[in-house]
């Protein structure tokens, strides 16, 4: 591991940490700043030529500043001679703008796949895209990580009764998620009906599958945002007689009325991974967050011993 370098942004910091001391190696230092007018400066303050270099930093809200300083990363290094680097990227931001869904509009997850290549960028490691073809937007290797085994895990651990347990899709999109994670745990499926009024608004109505009514729900989602479909989904499944309902997530993004409505909500707990640092005024009541360092520092190594990833789901 010793020509391994490892560097931090600044937008999970102790998610970074933690990746560094699963590996056994120390966080790279690096000086990051802003100029008076809001520039980005940086400055690798450590020799990386000839080095394998990773670079940890989730395009998280503030999305346009933590894109701009891994970019600026990622071209510090390149011309630092940096033999290989590895954006790592746990939460990619912009993924759900990945088609043109009405005229005269962007994809813009093709178009940070580009800036993200053209910066340097020799490989991508990412959890959990809200659309798997986003990998074929980047010219460069992708590799792709899920945070289902994790949270399959802390299920299988707290649930006492998984014959009660049925597994609910939020939307139709989720659907091969739910039945994923049904493998894994058991139990039923069911399907919320949900239908899109516009961009940030959601109706949801029937519920499509096996009975709910006396028995745990617990629903599973790539990301929560405003919490709109989660919301929804769970009114539908209280006024079905449900008996408690359990919300996995693997990106806690949480912006908007996110806050409000998941305490109205009534859900029983909210799980989600360290993908996303989540401050204090910023979570929900019952919430648990994973730590997916060790998967992502075990995929890091993995692809500088240049072994095999898609071993790890296995």
């Amino acid at each position: 591991m010793n020509d391994l370098k490892l560097f931090s942004g600044t937008a999970n910091p102790r998610l970074s940490q933690s990746i560094a001391d699963y590996l056994g190696v120390p966080l790279g230092r690096v000086s990051l700043g802003r100029f008076p007018d809001g520039e980005i400066s940086c400055k690798v303050e450590e020799d990386v030529r000839g080095r394998d270099v990773f670079l940890i930093q989730p395009t998280c809200p503030p999305v346009n500043e933590n894109l701009m300083e891994l970019l600026v990363l990622i071209d510090s290094c390149r011309r630092a001679s940096a033999e290989k680097i590895t954006a790592v990227i746990p939460y990619f931001g912009y993924a759900r703008q990945d088609r043109k869904d009405e005229g005269r509009v962007p994809i813009t997850a093709k178009l940070v796949a580009n800036l993200i290549t053209r910066a340097g960028a020799h490989r991508v490691l990412t959890m959990d895209l809200h659309a798997p073809q986003i990998q074929g937007f980047f010219d460069v290797p992708v590799d792709h990580l899920y945070a289902a085994p994790v949270l399959n895990e802390h299920f299988l651990k707290t649930m006492t009764n998984l014959e009660d347990v049925v597994i609910v899709s939020p939307d139709e999109g989720s659907i091969k998620r739910a039945l994923g994670h049904a493998k894994r745990l058991g139990g039923s499926v069911a399907i919320i009906d949900k239908r899109r009024m516009n961009a940030t608004t959601t109706v949801q109505a029937n519920i499509l599958g096996g009975p709910v009514k006396g028995r745990v729900a617990l629903m599973f989602d790539d990301m929560i945002s405003t919490a709109g479909s989660i919301s929804g989904a769970a009114r539908v499944l209280h006024d079905h007689g449900v008996k408690e309902i359990h919300v996995g997530t693997s990106h806690a993004v949480l912006c908007g009325p996110a806050l409000e409505r998941l305490g109205e909500a009534n859900l029983a707990s909210l799980v989600c991974t360290n993908s996303i640092p989540l401050r204090e005024n910023q979570r929900p009541e019952n919430t648990e967050v994973l730590d997916v360092a060790p998967l992502l520092g075990e995929a890091i190594k993995r692809i500088h011993r240049n072994e095999s990833v898609s071993k790890l789901f296995r």
